[in-house]
Formats: structure tokens, sequence, C-alpha cells
């Protein structure tokens, strides 16, 4: 067989993709509660059928969180590509206006609705139907190709992908794509870091008429949270190559992301996301406290974000901080043959070329790209996520599906 049927093959799965997407969405695996036990299981069903040459296990990890892993090998050794994907989904909160069912994985017009269909059971059945045709014809690659699935993406926690790189050898390899939600026009290459922080202030009631006997804690923290905001000013000390991507990416990436992506994405962005305090209108608060969330572009680590967070609060008077989440921001080398390769299977695929571009949201691709593998995110266009009739393009499926595919066997037949 020839890659030219391969990619023939890859590019005639919009049935398997669909199937796939709704078996996996008709079970609901929100988190919270996280729980991804049935949902691996069915998984692991789907994939011994699609894939009967697999290897399928389960791994469970807490009461609630099951991951599972997948593998097959070429004709002859060889380098190791691994899927990843994340099996919770956010809750599916059925008091939105949703109109059609959320776990129906009904179809409109090219639409594909469900709670999951775009972050990211769509793009689980992508890696999926990749998995199956290297499955099915080992003797045009080398190597392993194994997909991993975690339990607990959306809550950012150890105990999925995380776990499974620590605990599996074939969890990690040379090279990683993610089916996560994106564009099929637009190649993620990396991810902004971030900073979540908590700060507390103390003051000193009084009643609201007598402000001369108290101390407003709520004075302090909008002080404070002036001063953390002051990190906007930070410039990032950006590899020249990741710069470059983000301004090429622009044109096709911003009207599909929003405008002013390309700043955010090169520089540090502070959301004031929570604050409390008070207890009521004509008394000076003695307390208040604010969680803000901090982004850091390739070029900003933590430290740097952190002294410049003890630079601003350390020392003010009634003022304590505190940070709840830390992760660094990574890119893998736009240059890096793995993107390359995604890229040119895109053009390929799309018939136009793919922007390359960093990500502003995080993924499981942090941990991978935190362990020195190159690593992809390239998955279909979430809409409505997280909200009512969320859906995903069919088309795109099957774009991200045959992406995935050939991606992956161009690099492992290298």
């Amino acid at each position: 067989m020839s890659r030219t049927a391969f990619a023939k093959q890859a590019a005639a799965c919009e049935d398997r993709v669909i199937a796939l997407t709704r078996a996996l969405v008709a079970i609901p695996s929100p988190n919270p509660p996280g729980d991804t036990r049935a949902v691996a299981e069915a998984a692991a069903g789907l994939i011994r059928e699609a894939v009967p040459s697999a290897e399928v296990t389960l791994h469970p990890t807490s009461d609630l969180v099951t991951n599972l892993v997948a593998r097959v090998r070429g004709h002859a050794p060889g380098r190791r590509l691994v899927f990843n994907g994340h099996l919770d989904t956010y809750p599916v909160n059925e008091a939105l206006p949703w109109t059609v069912p959320p776990l129906g994985g009904e179809m409109r017009e090219g639409r594909l609705y469900g709670r999951g269909t775009a972050d990211m059971k769509g793009g689980i059945a992508a890696s999926i139907v990749a998995l199956a045709l290297l499955g099915a014809h080992p003797g045009l690659w080398r190597g392993e190709a194994v997909l991993t699935l975690a339990g607990d993406e959306e809550s950012m926690g150890p105990l999925g992908t995380k776990w499974l790189m620590d605990s599996l050898p074939h969890a990690t390899g040379d090279a990683v794509i993610i089916g996560d939600a994106g564009s099929p026009r637009v190649l993620r290459f990396g991810e902004k870091g971030f900073l979540w922080i908590e700060i507390e202030a103390e003051g000193r009631a009084s009643h609201g008429a007598h402000v001369h006997l108290g101390v407003n804690a709520l004075d302090r923290l909008c002080a404070a949270l002036d001063a953390v905001r002051g990190l906007r000013a930070l410039r990032p000390e950006a590899p020249p190559a990741v710069t470059a991507a983000i301004a090429a990416a622009q044109a096709v990436s911003e009207p599909l992301s929003g405008a002013g992506e390309a700043e955010v994405l090169g520089s540090v962005t502070v959301n004031i996301g929570r604050i409390e305090g008070g207890t009521s209108t004509n008394l000076v608060p003695a307390r208040a406290r604010a969680g803000a969330d901090i982004r850091l572009p390739v070029g900003v680590g933590c430290a740097t974000a952190e002294a410049a967070l003890a630079s601003a609060l350390d020392g003010r008077e009634g003022i304590a901080w505190r940070v709840l989440r830390r992760f660094e921001p990574n890119h893998t080398d736009p240059g890096h043959e793995l993107v390359r390769r995604a890229a040119a299977a895109a053009a390929e695929v799309l018939g136009a070329p793919c922007a390359v571009n960093m990500r502003v949201g995080g993924s499981d691709a942090r941990w991978f790209r935190m362990a020195g593998l190159p690593t992809i995110v390239y998955g279909p266009t979430p809409h409505n996520m997280g909200g009512a009739d969320e859906y995903v393009l069919v088309e795109e499926l099957v774009q991200v599906a045959r992406v995935h595919a050939l991606t992956a066997l161009d690099f492992l037949a290298a």
C-alpha cells in the first residue's frame, strides 16, 4: 500500500469519526466531579473494535479517575508517536438553554452537537481514526503509535496525563499530537504559562459613618490589585522564532480567535477573577480577598513574575499573598520536524497553508513540553464550548483525523 492510498482511506473517514464522537459524547464525564470510569471503559471497547491490533489498558488513579492507553506497532523498531486527549468535559448544566439533547450527538446541517463534541471528544475520535489507520497498515511505518486518554485535564490535575507519563514508559515518546479544541487552520506549537494567586487583606472594622475609626480592608486590597496589574509592563525575552511565528500567524489566527490575540500571546495578562469582602454596605470591612489569573508569555518565567509580585506586594501593611497554581510557559520550536510535517499535512488536507501559532489557553501539552517532548495541538474549532448547544463541524472532524493520520505516518515512516 502507498501513502497515496493511505491518504485516500483517511479522507473517507467521515462515518467513522461521527460514530466514535457520538458514542463518546453519549457517556457523561463532567468535571466536576471528574468521574471518567464509564467513558474510559466505553472508549476501550470502541478502540478494541476500531483497532483490533491495539494493546489497550485501563489505569484507575483514584476512586473517580480512570485513564486509558492504547498502543499499536509498525513493521520494525523505530520512533514512538503519542496521540493524547482528555476524557473529562465541562459540566452538562441542563439549566442552560439547550435546544438539543446535551448527550444526544444530534446532527444538524453539518454540525454535531453535544457536550464534549468540541472539547474534546471529537478530537479523541479523530485520533482513534488515525490510530486505526496506522494499525491497519503497519507495513508503511516503523516504531509505535500510542493513544493516551487522561481523566483530569479540566481540573489541571496530576492524575491523568502526568500520572501516565510518570508511570508508563510508552506514555511518552519522540513526538506528541493532541486534538484539543482549536482550529484546523491553526497549528499550535506552544502555550502561555500561568500563575494563579490569592491576595488577602486585613483591616479594622467600624461603622461606615465612622471611617476614621476603621481601616478598610477592601481599600487595601484594591491598591494591591492595582500593583498586581503592574505586571502587564513586564517585557518578554522570547526566542525570535516564536515572536516571528506569532506575527506571521496573525492574519489567519485572529479572525478565528479574536482581534488582539497576537498581542495577548506576546504579553503578560492579569485577570482579577474573584473579589470577596465586607458584610454590609454601612460597615467598614475588616477582611477581603481576591483571586487573580496571571498569564505568562514565552520569555517571562514564573520566577520573574513571582519576583515582580514580591516587589509589588511584600511589605504592604495588612496584605498577604500566595501562589495557588503555577505552570511555566512552554513551546516546541516552530521549526521542529513535527511542526513542519503537521503543517505540511494540514496544507495538503485543507488545500491552503496552515498558520503556525501559540495557544492562549492551557492544555495537557504542557506536561509533555515540560518533559522536553515536541508537542503540537491540532483540533476542531470549539463552538459554544462549555455552554448550551456545544457543537463541532463534521467537516473539521474529518480534517483533523486526516491531519493526525498523515502527520503520524510521515513522522514514523521517516
